[in-house]
């Protein structure tokens, strides 16, 4: 089979699986392509309240296909960080779940989610260096704001792979889960989040992204949204809350 992503919607949980099973799931310049539209499409699919991003069996994404270097890198480059930045601005909760090699450009991606979960055994790594590439500007200040400027460092200067205690230990991963028990703790986290306020999750995603010019914006959304009133009335009366407000459609 070709190198492709899949994507599938099950409940309010979109799911996108990175294919190339020949490669460990390396990321050829035509998936790289395919990345942004199909994020574009899902963001603005009012039934998709959490994206998770995962590879096809044992591995996450062992980078990109050094292949696809060897005509134009800088090109190949500007592809990676298009896709990186299409899957960080995604306006809804994104959470990588990771098994096996998280390498290169599998660590971009990972690291523009929300929130990633890894399998033990998983391995990380940021390895520019070993080919004599400079990181680009924008993934390098994600991965500060991630696991600091000393680790950042140790991960690009070295290309060195780490494993997950130590990814937990800098801030790389948010979970660790013993063998066999990624999947159902991916499932139980996302009902969790659909079962949360969108409207507390947007302005959160964007406050702690950085973003300073929307306290206006959110205060007037929240003041119209009725959320905070329902999720006090649920609360008061022992039921799960009915939260309307959700993240408007794009076109």
């Amino acid at each position: 089979m070709e190198p492709h992503l899949s994507h599938q919607v099950t409940g309010a949980v979109a799911t996108v699986v990175i294919h190339n099973a020949a490669k460990r799931n390396a990321m050829t310049a035509a998936m790289w392509r395919a990345l942004p539209p199909l994020l574009d499409e899902l963001a603005g699919d009012p039934d998709v309240r959490v994206l998770v991003l995962t590879g096809e069996g044992a591995t996450f994404c062992a980078g990109a296909d050094i292949s696809s270097l060897q005509g134009s890198p800088a090109e190949a480059q500007s592809l990676a960080v298009a896709a990186e930045e299409a899957l960080a601005s995604f306006p809804k909760p994104t959470l990588a779940a990771v098994r096996g090699h998280c390498v290169g450009g599998g660590s971009q991606l990972a690291a523009a989610c929300d929130l990633r979960f890894a399998e033990e055994g998983a391995l990380f790594g940021v390895t520019p260096a070993r080919l004599g590439i400079v990181y680009p500007a924008s993934s390098t200040r994600r991965l500060v704001s991630l696991v600091g400027p000393a680790a950042t460092k140790y991960l690009l200067y070295s290309g060195e792979l780490i494993g997950t205690e130590r990814a937990l230990r800098t801030g790389l991963v948010d979970e660790v889960l013993p063998e066999g028990g990624l999947a159902g703790r991916v499932e139980e986290f996302t009902r969790i989040l659909t079962a949360r306020s969108q409207l507390t999750q947007a302005a959160a995603k964007e406050f702690a992204d950085g973003r300073t010019d929307r306290d206006d914006h959110w205060t007037a959304q929240a003041r119209g949204s009725g959320d905070a009133a329902e999720g006090v009335a649920a609360f008061l009366e022992r039921r799960r809350p009915g939260f309307s407000w959700a993240v408007p459609g794009r076109g």
